[in-house]
């Protein structure tokens, strides 16, 4: 976080409110250089209407965020946005978390299957 957050316009945290890591995460990208940092849940929470002017994003989530939720916010801002993705991997995460039961007995199609086997 402390490499990636100076020099962002905005720095997203997904994360749950109630988790006092991904609180802790946005106070740090601020602390460390980023303009503005802000907590999310999903894309839908993300404020449009105030991000149009950003030039650099930072991108990161608390430990027990879903992977393909981050995927989700990336795909969002793709839709609105001329994106180049730099990976900046300052750390390798060696840590399993379960996903959550209620995504686990969500049945998948054909094409999530694809996206979860890395054909999509």
């Amino acid at each position: 976080m402390k490499e990636a957050a100076p020099g962002a316009d905005l720095f997203l945290i997904v994360g749950a409110p109630n988790s006092s890591n991904s609180m802790r995460l946005v106070e740090v990208a601020e602390r460390a250089g980023a303009k503005r940092g802000l907590l999310v849940q999903r894309a839908s929470e993300i404020p449009w209407d105030e991000i149009d002017d950003i030039g650099t994003l930072g991108l990161s989530a608390g430990a027990s965020a879903p992977e393909i939720i981050v995927d989700e916010i990336i795909d969002a801002f793709r839709e609105r946005f001329d994106v180049t993705v730099d990976l900046a991997v300052t750390a390798e995460e060696t840590e399993n978390f379960p996903v959550n039961r209620v995504l686990r007995d969500i049945e998948l199609t054909t094409a999530d299957m694809a996206f979860v086997n890395g054909n999509a």
